[in-house]
């Protein structure tokens, strides 16, 4: 059974939702502060963490912070509606998606879903285990990513994203595409996930040895590995 932990201070809110997600047949764990949620997260193995942004002791960004030295559980922040800031600082420090409140629970659940099918996705055994491009190699099997003999500390949604990105390089990828491939979600409007994704793998990776950039940005097509 999927097991989920879910981080927020509103008990009752926390009761509906966890109470949902069991009819749906998944494991949940409860914790209703960030202090007590970061040491959940630490002591057992989860599938995923959904995280809410506003609490007391430790808010969600700092739990997140926490969690990102030594953990790659795929986390799915819960926001206020409208707050831009907090989905994409969420985002940059390492969420693999965000959900703005109020939300229905078919949404949350199919959030959820969306981002345990690209989990799966990346841990999936192909014909070959090994996809390599260049100066990178990505091991499906180990769900690991090398470059330069360096192994990458890459989230699940990062790996997909590299994954995607040197399966066709030379090729233009639109953001609509990486957004479905990656995130399992249309793209909508002013929504900027697949981009700072993108600017965090770009920060991970390791400079080229012959100084050439690895990925070009195409303004208002999307984005391109370069295969030279």
């Amino acid at each position: 059974m999927t097991k989920l932990l879910l981080i927020d201070d509103d008990k009752e809110l926390a009761e509906l939702l966890a109470e949902y997600l069991q009819l749906e047949d998944f494991d949940v764990d409860m914790a209703h502060d960030g202090e007590a949620g970061l040491v959940a997260a630490k002591a057992q193995s989860y599938d995923m963490i959904l995280l809410d942004v506003m609490m007391p002791k430790l808010n969600g960004f700092e739990v997140l912070k926490q969690l990102r030295t030594d953990n790659s559980t795929p986390v799915l922040m819960l926001t206020a509606k409208g707050d831009e800031i907090d989905r994409v600082l969420g985002l940059e420090m390492g969420a693999d998606d965000y959900l703005p409140k109020p939300f229905s629970d078919r949404e949350l659940l199919a959030r959820i879903k969306a981002i345990l099918r690209r989990t799966d996705s990346v841990a999936m055994v192909k014909n070959s285990d090994l996809l390599t491009h260049l100066d990178i190699e990505i091991n499906s099997r180990t769900q690991e990513a090398w470059c330069q003999k360096i192994l990458l500390d890459l989230t699940s949604t990062e790996l997909m994203l590299l994954e995607s990105m040197i399966s066709a390089p030379g090729e233009v990828l639109t953001k609509a595409d990486l957004s479905e491939r990656v995130l399992g979600k249309k793209l909508t409007p002013f929504d900027r996930s697949i981009d700072m994704h993108l600017s965090n793998l770009r920060k991970k990776l390791p400079e080229r040895q012959d100084d050439k950039a690895r990925i070009r940005t195409l303004r208002g097509r999307g984005y391109m590995w370069l295969d030279t």
